[in-house]
């Protein structure tokens, strides 16, 4: 009952549902997923399917959530993060959802690996809707610099080498495999965890994600 911060606004509000003010609750509300694609997209990026640009009050809860300990926020966004899915991959069918992982370092940082707890929302949200869904964890993240200190051409370069498979044997998954992750700016990472899937013989249809930043023109 007590005014907080709104995790998409920043400003001191009460009535605040899962962290979030009414009008950011409604903002959000009215996004619609669609495709999006970097230029230059990466080899290997499969169909890449976002909630919406990378500004305004999705940004502001992604931080919030992310980097500022606000984890009731991954309820939410798991639930935005299933209708990025749904309309991805529609119509209904068996899916089974592969987050990209954070590195250990990072999932110390952020108590918890904050892609997990968005996948396991967003597959609860799905079953409630009548989806099959699994969450899988085949891939183990390499020790790599944080994206966000990184150029385009670095974060190329760390991602040929951030992913490996947990397990040596192949072997198909019988679903549709659907990579996972909050923000695609360049899509290398996305690209990467695709060409390591595929290598096992588990090729992503898609990828959705939560936000897609856009490229600034000078």
């Amino acid at each position: 009952m007590l005014p907080a911060d709104c995790a998409g606004c920043r400003e001191r509000r009460s009535g605040l549902r899962h962290g979030v003010c009414p009008e950011c609750v409604s903002t959000l509300g009215a996004l619609r997923p669609g495709p999006v694609r970097p230029t230059p997209a990466p080899t290997g990026l499969p169909p890449c399917f976002a909630l919406g640009p990378y500004a305004g009050p999705l940004r502001e809860a992604l931080l919030a959530y992310k980097e500022h300990g606000r984890h009731g926020l991954a309820r939410p966004l798991g639930a935005l993060l299933a209708e990025v899915v749904a309309v991805a991959v529609e119509p209904v069918r068996p899916v089974a959802l592969v987050p990209v992982p954070d590195t250990a370092a990072a999932a110390r940082a952020r108590y918890g690996d904050h892609l997990d707890r968005l996948a396991r929302h967003c597959a609860d949200r799905l079953r409630r809707a009548g989806w099959p869904v699994r969450v899988l964890r085949p891939l183990r993240a390499l020790p790599r610099p944080d994206s966000v200190t990184l150029d385009s051409a670095g974060r190329a370069a760390a991602a040929q080498t951030a992913f490996r498979s947990r397990s040596a044997g192949r072997g198909g998954v019988e679903a549709t495999v659907v990579v996972l992750d909050d923000i695609v700016t360049t899509g290398v990472t996305l690209a990467a965890v695709s060409r390591e899937l595929s290598a096992t013989g588990s090729a992503p249809a898609v990828a959705a994600v939560l936000a897609a930043t856009e490229k600034r023109h000078r």
